[in-house]
């Protein structure tokens, strides 16, 4: 089995998407006062060793942020964020990294360490664990390990970057998705979503 202690698990969170929809940076955007990312930074450093943010505008973000956060730049800029994992599992040295969009605002700590948990009893096999909720992945709240990165490599230079189709070829724990967790998992692409989170 593969062992996960907290010290073992990094925080990947993604902050380099266009946010056309939102029209405007969603990651500066307020959520009961605070800027998305600086919310999503904050529950990350309650559950994981570290934290890192991987976007192009590091400049951007660096003053709003209060809690230790190592900035990335991202290589290839508004690609998807397939690729922008495979340049955190290329860069952060921890064996699982815990992928995060920037606007989760009703992450839960409390919920993320449980999960992180789950990974202490995951057999060899098994390279990422992600909530699956009707049908399809959630995969900017998941856990990948570093193994994963050939296989994700392989997908990428073939032309692959559908997120959905590389879980689906991979050796997956799903993660139940109950009524709270739904909640959590609810991202913002709209005022609207923002509105009613």
């Amino acid at each position: 089995m593969m062992l996960a202690e907290p010290d073992q698990v990094s925080a990947l969170i993604l902050a380099g998407g266009r946010s056309s929809r939102m029209g405007t940076d969603k990651a500066l955007l307020l959520w009961k006062g605070i800027p998305l990312l600086e919310r999503v930074c904050r529950v990350a450093d309650q559950c994981c060793s570290s934290v890192s943010v991987l976007t192009p505008w590091p400049q951007r973000y660096q003053p709003i942020i209060s809690v230790p956060v190592q900035f990335i730049e991202e290589a290839t800029p508004q690609q998807g964020p397939l690729i922008a994992l495979g340049q955190g599992l290329e860069e952060i040295s921890s064996p699982w990294i815990l992928l995060l969009a920037c606007d989760l605002p009703c992450l839960e700590s409390q919920l993320l360490r449980g999960w992180s948990r789950k990974l202490r009893g995951l057999p060899d096999p098994l390279l990422a664990q992600v909530p699956y909720h009707q049908e399809r992945w959630e995969p900017l709240c998941g856990f990948y390990h570093r193994r994963c990165l050939p296989q994700l490599q392989s997908f990428i230079a073939q032309g692959g970057r559908s997120f959905q189709g590389w879980l689906e070829q991979m050796p997956v724990q799903k993660l139940a998705v109950n009524g709270a967790t739904a909640a959590m998992l609810r991202n913002c692409n709209t005022p609207e979503d923002l509105a009613s989170s």
